[in-house]
């Protein structure tokens, strides 16, 4: 087997592989993006299996903001200094209506007119219910309790 110079086999690779509460995601966003396109005339999503290619870039979209926030939320509890605390608020300032206008502009220019997700409140609207069904169904499944982020489950491949 070759190795790396930092003494790494080569042979095994380590790939991460979404666990269950990541395909749950996706399927909790799916039946709430259908049923906001159902019950908000401004909410459009042409055809089933464009809704569920929404609900993946959701899925994708709202990781790297819930991280972005986690390390804003961080840094603002870790400042020592009212400078630091003004510097993290001012990223949670920016990052929590900023975000919406990234979900907006990524769909708008990933789908075009296939898919509208109205305006800035409507879309806000959209991402809380995302959120609180997303995280309903994973306490009732039991995948996520007390607040902990789930874990993701690795699986160790080796090549021969």
């Amino acid at each position: 087997m070759a190795r790396r110079e930092d003494g790494v086999d080569m042979g095994t690779w380590r790939r991460v592989v979404p666990g269950p509460e990541h395909v749950i995601d996706v399927f909790v966003y799916v039946v709430v993006l259908n049923l906001t396109a159902q019950y908000a005339p401004e909410v459009i999503t042409e055809t089933f299996t464009t809704s569920l290619l929404v609900a993946v870039l959701l899925k994708l979209v709202l990781e790297v903001v819930l991280a972005a926030k986690r390390r804003a939320k961080r840094r603002f509890t870790a400042a020592q200094t009212p400078l630091g605390k003004a510097g993290g608020l001012l990223m949670l300032a920016v990052l929590l209506p900023g975000s919406k206008l990234v979900v907006l502009e990524l769909v708008a220019f990933v789908f075009g007119d296939a898919v509208s997700l109205g305006g800035f409140v409507t879309v806000t609207a959209l991402i809380i219910a995302l959120l609180l069904a997303r995280l309903g169904v994973r306490r009732l499944l039991g995948l996520q309790r007390d607040g902990a982020e789930p874990t993701t489950p690795q699986t160790t491949v080796t090549v021969s």
